[in-house]
C-alpha cells in the first residue's frame, strides 16, 4: 500500500491542530451528520482547557488510495522533547507559519531538528484571511530561515501553500480554493514514500500508549522488513542490554482509532502489545540477528524544582496519595514517557529534584498529578548552572515580543532590568517586533509583569539558546507578602481592617494556617498579620457601623503564576482542590533565627 508519514510542526497558536481537523474532514473520516467538534486531536482535559497541544498524537487518513499518517505536535518550546522524538516517525514535515507573525523562535527550533533528519519540508502559510497579513514577506522570511539553518538545495526548493485553516481552504496560490485538496495532492506529490532498506526487522519505539487492559504499548515506525503477530523479537535497550520477547498483538492507526492486524510492513506506524520493560528509544529487532538503531537524543533540561511531600498542617485532608513512596513512583513513571524530564534524589528522603525544560513543562506535570489525587509541595524554580572552562555559566534564551508600539518602551525597560539585551527591533504594521537575549532566570516571573504593563497586549515567546557566563543578581519581586499569624478561619471584619496594608489571596471564611501567605503588601518587607480576628460584640449599638465590610475580591493565581511569584524561602502546597503559597519555615521566630544565621554565614 502507498504510505506517507507526515508531521505538522509550527510555533504555538499557528494552527496545527485546526489543520489536522481539516485533513480528517477532507478524507471523510466522519459521517456527513456526525458531530466532531473542533480541535479533535486535543483530547486531553488539560489541553482543552488551556487551548494548547501538550502530547503529540497520530491519526491516519486515506486519500486517493494512499494512507497518510498525520502526526500532530505541540508548539510550546517547553514540550520540544515530544517533537524531537516523533519526528523520527515522519518522512516529511508540514511547516505551518502564521501569515502575520512569520517564523517565530519555536519554528526555528523544530525546523532545525527536521532538516537534520533530512525530512522533506512543505511550507504552509496559514491565516491569510487576517487583517494586515503579509504572506509574501513571510514566504521570504521562511526562505531566509531555511538558508540560515544550512538547508540543502533540495530542501530549499520547498513547495508553498497559502490558505486559512479556519475557513477550510489551502491552495498553491493566494486564490481561494473550495477545500484543502490542493494541499492533500501536494502531500502525495512532494512527501517521499518511506525508505525501506533491505535487511532484518528494525523498529524504534518513539512513543508509548497505555491501556489498563493491555498494559504499556510500544508505538513506532517499522524501519526495515516486517513485524508479525506471535513473532519472537529482541528488545535492544539504550543501555546496551537486550532480551527476547514475543509480540502478542499488532495494531495500526486508522482514522482516530486503532485496528488490529496480523502483519505490518516497513514504512507504516504501528502499536505493539506484549513487549515488556521497554523505554522510548529502544529498538525492536530480529530475534536471530538483532541490529539497533541510533539512540534518540533530546536536548538537556534547563530548569529544576524541588518536589516534596505535603508537610503543611493541612496534609492528607484533600488528596489520596500523600506519602513519599507514592510521589517517587509517580515521578519515575513520568520519566518513562516524558523524555525531557529527569528525576534525582535529594538530601532528604521526602523530596526529589525534578529537571525540566521550563515552567510550563513542570507546571503541566504538577497539574496532572494534582488531578490524579496527589498532594505535594514544590519549591521555587531554579535554573541549572554549569561550569564551562572554570567559569560559572547559566542558560540564556532568545526572547521574542510582539507588542503595540505605545507599549514598546515599557517592554524594553522590563527586559533590560532583568539583564536582557536587545538584538532586533522592527515595525510590523501597527506592532513592534522586539528580540532580546536574556538569562533564563530573568524570564521567571516576567510574563505576568509584562502582561500587566502592556494591558495584556504583548505576545511573548522564548527558546533556549546557549550557556553563557553568569550575569549577576537579577531583581526579584518588589513587594513583600502578608503572612498569617496563626491557624483559623479568616473573617470579613479582620480582612477589612487589613485592606490598607495590601491585597489578599484569600476571601473571608477560608481556612488558613500559621506561616501561610495570604496576600501581598504595598511595600517591600514581609508582614505577619492576624486575619482571623472576630468582631467583639457589646451591648452598645450605633446606627450605620454594622454595615457589611467592603472587601476587594481575592486575587486568583494560576499554578504557573504562583511558581513565578514565590521567592527562595517560599513554596507552594498543591492538593487536588487547593493551591496555597506558604513560607518554607512556618514559625515566625524560627524564620528570623534562620535568616540571621544565613546573614552571618554570608
Amino acid at each position: 500500500m502507498n504510505i506517507r508519514n507526515i508531521a505538522i510542526i509550527a510555533h504555538v497558536d499557528h494552527g496545527k491542530t485546526t489543520l489536522v481537523d481539516k485533513i480528517l474532514h477532507q478524507a471523510n473520516v466522519f459521517r456527513a451528520n456526525q458531530e466532531s467538534g473542533e480541535l479533535i486531536m486535543d483530547s486531553n482535559d488539560l489541553e482543552r482547557e488551556r487551548g494548547i497541544t501538550i502530547f503529540s498524537k497520530n491519526a491516519s487518513v486515506e486519500y486517493k488510495g494512499t494512507k497518510i499518517n498525520v502526526i500532530d505536535t505541540p508548539g510550546h518550546a517547553d514540550f520540544g522533547g515530544e517533537v524531537e522524538r516523533v519526528l523520527k516517525m515522519a518522512d516529511g514535515v508540514i511547516l505551518l507559519v502564521d501569515a502575520f507573525e512569520g517564523p517565530m523562535p519555536q519554528t526555528r527550533f523544530v525546523l532545525q531538528k527536521a532538516l537534520q533528519l533530512n525530512l522533506k519540508p512543505i511550507v504552509v502559510i496559514n491565516k491569510v484571511d487576517k487583517a494586515n497579513c503579509r504572506p509574501d514577506e513571510v514566504h521570504d522570511a521562511v526562505f531566509e530561515l531555511f538558508f540560515n539553518l544550512d538547508a540543502t538545495e533540495e530542501q530549499l526548493n520547498f513547495p508553498t501553500f497559502y490558505g486559512s485553516g479556519k475557513n477550510g481552504w489551502f491552495n498553491s496560490s493566494l486564490e481561494q480554493s473550495e477545500d484543502i485538496s490542493p494541499l492533500m495532492d501536494g502531500i502525495l506529490e512532494h512527501v517521499p514514500q518511506p525508505q525501506t532498506p533491505e535487511g532484518n526487522l528494525q523498529m524504534q519505539i518513539t512513543s508509548l500508549d497505555y491501556s489498563s487492559f493491555l498494559g504499556r504499548i510500544a508505538v513506532g515506525k517499522v524501519a526495515r522488513a516486517s513485524i508479525e503477530e506471535g513473532q519472537w523479537v529482541t528488545l535492544m535497550q539504550t543501555d546496551g542490554t537486550s532480551k527476547k520477547q514475543k509480540v502478542r498483538e499488532l495494531y495500526i492507526f486508522e482514522a482516530l482509532g486503532k485496528r488490529k492486524v496480523n502483519k505490518v510492513f516497513a514504512g507504516d506506524i504501528c502499536a505493539v502489545v506484549g513487549i515488556e520493560g521497554f523505554n522510548i528509544g529502544d529498538t525492536i529487532a530480529d530475534a536471530e540477528a538483532p541490529e539497533a538503531l541510533p539512540i534518540i537524543s533530546v536536548d538537556e533540561p534547563t530548569m529544576n524544582m524541588l518536589f516534596g511531600i505535603n508537610n503543611s498542617p493541612f496534609f492528607g485532608k484533600d488528596g489520596k496519595f500523600v506519602t513519599s513512596r507514592h510521589l517517587r513512583d509517580r515521578l519515575m513513571k513520568e520519566t518513562e514517557k516524558n523524555l525531557a524530564l529527569r528525576v534525582m534524589d535529594s538530601d532528604s528522603a521526602d523530596s526529589f529534584m525534578v529537571y525540566g525544560r521550563g515552567i510550563l513543562h513542570l507546571g503541566v506535570l504538577i497539574e496532572t498529578m494534582r488531578r490524579e489525587g496527589y498532594e505535594l509541595t514544590v519549591g521555587q524554580p531554579q535554573v541549572i548552572v554549569k561550569l564551562v572552562d572554570g567559569k560559572k555559566c547559566e542558560p540564556y534564551e532568545t526572547l521574542v515580543v510582539d507588542v503595540p508600539q505605545d507599549f514598546a518602551s515599557k517592554v524594553i525597560d522590563l527586559v533590560t532590568r532583568r539583564k536582557g539585551e536587545m538584538l532586533i527591533m522592527e515595525t510590523k504594521g501597527e506592532m513592534q517586533h522586539l528580540e532580546f537575549e536574556i538569562p533564563s532566570r530573568g524570564l521567571i516571573g516576567l510574563r505576568t509583569q509584562m502582561l500587566t504593563a502592556t494591558a495584556g497586549e504583548a505576545v511573548m515567546a522564548h527558546r533556549f539558546n546557549d550557556y553563557k557566563p553568569w550575569k549577576g543578581a537579577i531583581p526579584g519581586r518588589n513587594n513583600g507578602v502578608l503572612i498569617a499569624k496563626e491557624a483559623g478561619t479568616t473573617t470579613g471584619y479582620s480582612l477589612d481592617k487589613l485592606q490598607d496594608r495590601g491585597s489578599f489571596f484569600v476571601d473571608p471564611g477560608e481556612e488558613v494556617y500559621k506561616g501561610m501567605i495570604i496576600g501581598e503588601t504595598n511595600k517591600p518587607g514581609d508582614l505577619v498579620v492576624n486575619p482571623n480576628e472576630g468582631k467583639k460584640l457589646t451591648n452598645m449599638r450605633a446606627s450605620g457601623t454594622d454595615g457589611a465590610a467592603n472587601i476587594a475580591p481575592k486575587i486568583l493565581m494560576t499554578l504557573e503564576e504562583c511558581m513565578e511569584y514565590i521567592q527562595h524561602d517560599e513554596c507552594i502546597e498543591v492538593t487536588p482542590n487547593f493551591i496555597r503559597m506558604r513560607k518554607v519555615i512556618l514559625d515566625e521566630e524560627e524564620r528570623k533565627r534562620t535568616a540571621k544565621s544565613m546573614k552571618a554565614e554570608a
